[in-house]
């Protein structure tokens, strides 16, 4: 049985809980949480009643001296969660983003490799279904080397609450999902960032609610992205809107079941290519995939086997600096590069 401590039990725990319930040998051993009374009635509303339930993180690791922590803390706290769980010889599973600054995040993978523990982010539009399709699909070569990739992202949630007054919050909040499944898709390693952000008229965020961005991935290929949270009306899914163009080919993704492809056929339309339909396979029984439970198995497989997660920090900080490369492009108004990490 492998025992967990869950610190952060606001909302977003929730569906934490509600994968760790479905799998078999784990056990939540502690629920932790600046209000005390907001654990009791987690453990109360998941019936864990033997848990351990505390506002202090260290107390409660050194009382139910767990395998690992899940950290579902607002972004500020999560070196103070890290560097607790790792002092407590605990691994590591996260809430994205994995850190709220570039110097946190690699002092928080420095940490985890000196204590020697499994850390991993739940960045968990890498274990949607479609996205595992795209990847082997472009991998194939069906289409050819992808050139460029192209995201949207429109959507207009009334949060309230700290997302409203957030700097920067549709890049800082949001985005990093959209840039790590471009990186995903693609295999693509960014270079370098343009950003410019907006405040509509009819915004009612404080500031960065609509971004654009153009990144570097390298090797010729190219990723842009648009987006906001305050545009009302024909919204994209949440995985967004999708169009990846490649040497012989493109391929479309509405971001939800709508998935298609077509690649240069013989001859020409006038001075236009003729294109085809081409079918993009069905997953691969080895596609890992169902988002947190995916992920979190992944994590237990890790610390089981002593193999790196997928979704390890020391590789997730490289879509972390495509967040913070894209502020500081629209604080700056300057094209920005992007340190390559050390995986």
């Amino acid at each position: 049985m492998m025992k967990i401590v869950l610190v952060g039990c606001g909302a977003m725990s929730r569906q934490w809980l509600d994968a760790a319930r479905q799998i078999d040998g784990l056990a939540i051993v502690g629920l932790v949480d600046l209000d005390a009374e907001r654990a009791q009635a987690r453990a109360r509303e998941y019936n864990l009643t033997n848990a351990v339930i505390g506002t202090n993180l260290d107390a409660v690791l050194d009382q139910t001296r767990p395998d690992a922590v899940f950290d579902v803390v607002v972004p500020a706290a999560r070196r103070d969660v890290a560097f607790s769980a790792f002092a407590h010889h605990c691994h590591l599973l996260t809430e994205k983003p994995l850190a709220d600054s570039p110097d946190n995040a690699r002092a928080i993978i420095e940490a985890a490799r000196r204590a020697g523990r499994i850390h991993a982010v739940v960045q968990n539009r890498r274990y949607v279904a479609n996205v595992r399709r795209i990847r082997r699909f472009l991998d194939s070569g069906a289409i050819g080397k992808p050139t460029s990739i192209h995201a949207d992202f429109f959507i207009a949630p009334h949060f309230g609450g700290f997302r409203e007054e957030m700097a920067h919050v549709l890049l800082l909040d949001m985005a990093i999902h959209t840039f790590d499944a471009a990186r995903y898709m693609v295999a693509g390693e960014p270079a370098s960032v343009s950003c410019q952000e907006w405040e509509p008229a009819n915004s009612w965020y404080r500031q960065g609610s609509s971004a654009s961005a153009v990144f570097d991935f390298g090797g010729g290929k190219v990723f842009t992205y648009a987006g906001s949270w305050c545009a009302d009306g024909f919204r994209t899914s949440w995985e967004g809107s999708w169009r990846i163009v490649a040497e012989r080919g493109s391929l479309l993704w509405d971001g939800q079941d709508g998935l298609k492809a077509e690649v240069v056929a013989s001859g020409r339309d006038g001075i236009i290519d003729k294109t085809q339909p081409i079918e993009v396979p069905p997953l691969d029984p080895a596609d890992r995939i169902d988002g947190h439970l995916g992920i979190i198995r992944d994590f237990m497989h890790a610390i089981e086997t002593g193999t790196d997660p997928e979704t390890r920090g020391s590789d997730n900080i490289k879509s972390l600096a495509m967040v913070f490369g894209a502020i500081e492009s629209a604080e700056t108004g300057r094209r920005v590069a992007i340190a390559q990490e050390t995986q």
